[in-house]
């Protein structure tokens, strides 16, 4: 009986031999004006190893990639197949949402710059920490952009988009209302992107796009409105990987094409079958949603093969990786 257990602890997968070489730590950011909180996930070495500042996406998404639409763990797996690879992770509940709600409890108070202020307060956080070697910046949809804007002054030497837009986010915006609104309501949502893109807060909004455009919410549509991503992307000053899912049907193939137009040394992966919280599904599937609650279903392993190769190539990690 011994000797079959000792065969079945070597022969079963994985998570359990992981478990006795990672480090999950709580890790906290007091900003100034409110704490964040997050977690660190530390592959066990004697040596410092090389750590990503993961960037959640767009909306309520905290630190494992869930929203109140559902749980898909997303970030969560993305991090634990980086530490597969010997890079440490830290990935948080950005202010206002999840245990960092206290840090904005207001939604008016968001903004683009803050959250860019936040990862540069975070990546000189993991700097000082004498565990860790270079720094990578990785930006899932939305973050992809707050990664591009830090990274300058963020001493990354190596950034990674995930699902990130080519175009301005007002102009993507447009395209997704475009054939699901009725046309006034069209025509409402479009004055309210161009007033919002001038800078111009509206009191008064159609009770359909209220969950769009609410009064609230708008201060941040503004500074987010301002940026472009492909400029911001083109702009970064470090090796980039642009990463995009065949099968995302949020972030198209063009973005990365435009966001590869914008930094042409930046490397493209087209990942087949991929879909915009980085699983493998069906081409062409009847119900494109269905993986977005099922946070059980593995991460997309060419995903993370293109991570390691770019990281790779640039030093970050040894070939043998």
């Amino acid at each position: 009986m011994r000797a079959l257990l000792i065969l079945l602890l070597l022969i079963m997968p994985t998570p359990f031999a992981q478990a006795q070489t990672l480090l999950t730590q709580a890790l906290n950011l007091d900003t100034g004006n409110g704490v964040l909180q997050g977690s660190l996930l530390l592959p066990k070495s004697n040596q410092p190893v090389p750590v990503a500042l993961l960037i959640a996406g767009s909306g309520p998404t905290d630190r494992d990639g869930n929203n109140p639409a559902g749980p898909n763990d997303s970030l969560k797996r993305l991090a634990q197949g980086l530490a597969k690879l010997g890079v440490a992770s830290l990935r948080y509940d950005k202010r206002g949402v999840g245990a960092s709600l206290a840090a904005a409890p207001d939604e008016r108070d968001l903004s683009v710059e803050a959250y860019v202020s936040d990862a540069l307060a975070w990546s000189a956080k993991l700097k000082r920490d004498s565990r860790f070697g270079k720094l990578i910046l990785i930006g899932h949809s939305e973050g992809a952009l707050i990664a591009s804007l830090a990274a300058p002054q963020s001493g990354a030497v190596a950034l990674v988009s995930i699902a990130g837009s080519g175009r301005p986010i007002a102009d993507v915006l447009r395209e997704q209302l475009q054939g699901r609104l009725p046309p006034a309501l069209l025509a409402s949502s479009h004055f309210l992107l161009d007033e919002l893109q001038a800078g111009r807060l509206h009191a008064q909004v159609p009770e359909p796009l209220h969950v769009l455009f609410r009064p609230s919410v708008q201060p941040y549509l503004i500074s987010l409105f301002r940026q472009n991503p492909a400029d911001a992307f083109a702009a970064a000053g470090v090796p980039a990987l642009i990463a995009q899912g065949t099968e995302d049907i949020q972030v198209g193939i063009e973005d990365a094409q435009a966001l590869k137009r914008a930094k042409p040394d930046a490397v493209l992966a087209l990942v087949g079958g991929m879909n915009h919280i980085l699983r493998i599904v069906p081409a062409n599937t009847r119900q494109p949603l269905a993986s977005y609650d099922d946070p059980g279903l593995p991460i997309a392993q060419p995903l993370l093969m293109n991570i390691r190769d770019f990281l790779i190539s640039n030093g970050v990690l040894p070939p043998s990786s």
